[in-house]
Order: structure tokens, then C-alpha cells, then sequence
């Protein structure tokens, strides 16, 4: 019945439908996804562990648990998405996240917090995340740059514009209201429209990838494949046997540990300096609008220049940021951290979610990406803790920053060697 009406849908239309698989993939992106992320958490930190009497670790600690448990859900999630493709999995996801959010409002003790959060960061960590990025995969092959980076700029703007809406609705009524309302409007939003559209594949409405061919060849020069033609595709078997495989598995774990670690405690490391909350969020939303002109920046350049070149690039930024934000005593150079930071964090969302799909092709996207999704959530889980346990132990974000970016410095000059796989590695244009 699903089918019949996607395929109804798609008649119907004037154009491509994978236009449409994008928009509603930016929706979620735009609402389901940022509400149980780090930039939102960051600004109900303080006045919740104020009054409940909260440490930091404590709150951290779901944000890792959430992250670890997504780690390990990851591999059966992408499986999913390659038998059914990404709408249930994206519309259930919603729906999860929307009521965890509304039950947080109502939260008084910290195991209910975990109880209540932990769930709803899972949904935020794998299903929601490799819901939307595989779609849109599974749809483009030669306009896939454009099509992510547009999704990530949905994202990036959800990013930026949740943690200042939950901040205003702190300040004039509470956090417990900001809660509600968040949750409300990303059930209201991010489930019906997500079962309903969106298809898995184009070949399953009688459609090609870009809504028509290309010309093929690209393949053979190592840069990227221009249609289902110049497609490698690869099982798990056969993509764990190549050296990239493991190299991108440790670039997303190292990137994604400065992600989470730096964003989560970004506003609590300022109001520990002496800023008001209501300034130092805008360290929150900086990083999260710096990442929608990054998308567009890290998007042209993947045309243009080999995978590991943009990897290695854009994980020097991330740590770059990271370095500035740990020296920053004031808000124009945290803003200055956050900015480059977020850049940075942009090129890693749109290249790793680029290079799985066009190293090892889309046949087993869902349950090849699941993997680096695991290696990148448990960066994402271990950040924050540690950052967490740090301040707690010594008052000060400082060490823990730095170490962060000067280890994905050095995993990042690693990523020159990584390499898009060939056939001859196990692959095929099957």
C-alpha cells in the first residue's frame, strides 16, 4: 500500500522524486534530528544540574551511554534500511525522540533522566543519522555532494535555531516548558510524512539515480563514481577486508570524540568563566550555523578533490577549533572556536557520509555505514564524559580540549592514505 502510493506520488510529480526523499529527509534533519543532540542538551545543563544538584559527569554520562548503546544498535539498523529502506525506520525514530523530549519535562531524579534521555540519544545517534543521510545516498550518485550538503544544511539550521528557541522559552517560562514544546513539534512533524514518501531506492519506483544517466568511466580515475554503472559495490565481508574500511572507522571515532566532547561543554565552559548563559549560547548556535556554509565549502571541494585529501583537511579543522576554544577566556574568541570548530564538524558529517557511499556503493550501504556509524557514536559517547570527568577532577576544560584536537591532528594526516577500494579489493560494479 506504501508502495503503490510512492509510486503514485512520483508519477505525479514534475520532476525527480529524489527531490522529494531529500525534502523530507531535511525535514527530519531540521527537527527530529538536532533536538536530542549535544547543542540542545548544552543549554538545559546548567539549570538542570543546578536544581536538581546534578555534576556534570552525571549528565555527560547519559550523553555517553545514549552514544554507546547506539553503537551497538547501529549494525542491526543497517541491515533495515537495505531491505525497507529509510522511512519507517526515520518516522519511528521521530516519533521516539519527540516523546523522550516531552518526558524529560517532567523529570525530577537523575536515573529518570537517563531513563527518559538515554533512548531518545539513541534515536539521535544511529536511526535518525543513517536514516536520512543513507536515503538520500540511495537516491544520488552524481549530484550526491550537492544532495548531502543540502541535508546537512537543513541540519546545520536546526542546529543553530533549536538551542536559541529552547532558550527562549527557558527564560520566559522554564526549562520544563522547553521541553515539552521541542518534543510536541518534532512528533508533530518528523513522523506521518517520513513512513508515508519516502522510498528506498529509485530502482523500486521504476527510476534511475539522478533521475537519469550520466556518462560512466569515472570509476577507473579513483575520484567519484557518476552513476550506478561506476558503482563498486561491496558486502561488509568484503569492505572490512580493505585498509580504508578501518582507516575511516578510526578518523570518524577521533573526529567525533572533539564533536561531542567540545560542543556538549562549550556553554558551561564559558558560564564557568563568568558569562551569563544567555551570551554564551551563542557559542552553541555559532558552531551549529558555521556548519551550513562549511556544507556548501567541504560539498565543492569533494568534486574537485580526492577523499582523503577533504578527510584530512577538514580533521585539522576540527582541530584547530578545538585548540581555540581551549584557550578562549572571552566570548569573541569562544565564538571565534565554535565558528571554526563547527566548520570543521560540517566536513566531517559531509564527507564521511559522502565517502562510505561512494567507496563501497549502495547495494549494503545501510549495513557498511552502520559500522563507521558505531566507530562515530562511540567518539560521540566518550567525549563528553571525558570532558565531563575533567572538569569535575581539575575545574577546567582546558586539558581535555587540547588533548582532543591534538589526537585527531594526528589521525587525520593518517587519512592520506586511504584510499578509494578498487574490484580488485573484492568488490563489484554488480
Amino acid at each position: 500500500m506504501i508502495r503503490a502510493a510512492q509510486s503514485r506520488a512520483a508519477r505525479a510529480i514534475p520532476f525527480y522524486y529524489g527531490w522529494v526523499i531529500l525534502g523530507l529527509s531535511g525535514i527530519a534533519s531540521y527537527s527530529s534530528r538536532p533536538l536530542m543532540s549535544v547543542a540542545v542538551l548544552t543549554v538545559f545543563v546548567v539549570p538542570m544540574s543546578e536544581q536538581f544538584g546534578w555534576t556534570r559527569t552525571q549528565v555527560a554520562g547519559a550523553v555517553s551511554l545514549g552514544g554507546a548503546l547506539a553503537a551497538v544498535i547501529s549494525p542491526l539498523v543497517g541491515p533495515v534500511l537495505d531491505r525497507y529502506g529509510s522511512g519507517l525506520v526515520v518516522g519511528l525514530s521521530s516519533g521516539i525522540a519527540g516523546l523522550c523530549a516531552v518526558g524529560l519535562g517532567a523529570v525530577s531524579q537523575i536515573g529518570l533522566f537517563y531513563l527518559v534521555y538515554v533512548p531518545g540519544r539513541m534515536m539521535f545517534s544511529s536511526p535518525l543519522e543513517l536514516g536520512t543521510s543513507v536515503a538520500v545516498s540511495n537516491w544520488f550518485i552524481r549530484r550526491r555532494p550537492f544532495a548531502l550538503a543540502l541535508n546537512h544544511i537543513s541540519q546545520g539550521s536546526g542546529l543553530a535555531a533549536m538551542p536559541l528557541v529552547a532558550q527562549a522559552i527557558i527564560g520566559a517560562w522554564n526549562w520544563e516548558t522547553a521541553w515539552y514544546a521541542l518534543g510536541i513539534w518534532t512528533v508533530a512533524v518528523g513522523v506521518m510524512p517520513a513512513i508515508v514518501l519516502m522510498a528506498r531506492r529509485p530502482e523500486d519506483l521504476g527510476l534511475e539515480p539522478d533521475g537519469g544517466r550520466a556518462a560512466t568511466g569515472q570509476a577507473a580515475t579513483g575520484r567519484r563514481p557518476q552513476s550506478a554503472d561506476d558503482e563498486i559495490n561491496f558486502t561488509v565481508g568484503q569492505a572490512i577486508r580493505t585498509r580504508s574500511f578501518w582507516l575511516m572507522m578510526l578518523f570518524a571515532f577521533a573526529g567525533f570524540i572533539v564533536q561531542a566532547g567540545v560542543s556538549l561543554h562549550q556553554v558551561p565552559h564559558f558560564v564557568d568563566q563568568g558569562l551569563p548563559a544567555s551570551i554564551a549560547v551563542w557559542t552553541a548556535s555559532t558552531f551549529a550555523i558555521s556548519q551550513v556554509p562549511a556544507s556548501i565549502l567541504w560539498s565543492a571541494l569533494s568534486q574537485r578533490v580526492a577523499a582523503r585529501y577533504v578527510m584530512m583537511a577538514a580533521g585539522l579543522v576540527v582541530s584547530g577549533g578545538a585548540v581555540t576554544t581551549a584557550f578562549a577566556d572571552n566570548i569573541v574568541i569562544g565564538v571565534t572556536g565554535a565558528f571554526i570548530l563547527g566548520f570543521g564538524v560540517g566536513g566531517l558529517h559531509i564527507i564521511s557520509r559522502l565517502t562510505w557511499a561512494d567507496y563501497f556503493g549502495r547495494r549494503h550501504l545501510g549495513a557498511i555505514r552502520a559500522w563507521g556509524l558505531a566507530a562515530q557514536v562511540g567518539g560521540q559517547a566518550l567525549g563528553p564524559t571525558a570532558a565531563g570527568i575533567a572538569v569535575d577532577r581539575v575545574d577546567s576544560y582546558q586539558g581535555a580540549f587540547l588533548a582532543f584536537g591534538i589526537n585527531l591532528a594526528v589521525v587525520s594526516l593518517l587519512m592520506l592514505t586511504a584510499n578509494r577500494p578498487g574490484r580488485g579489493e573484492g568488490g563489484t560494479g554488480d
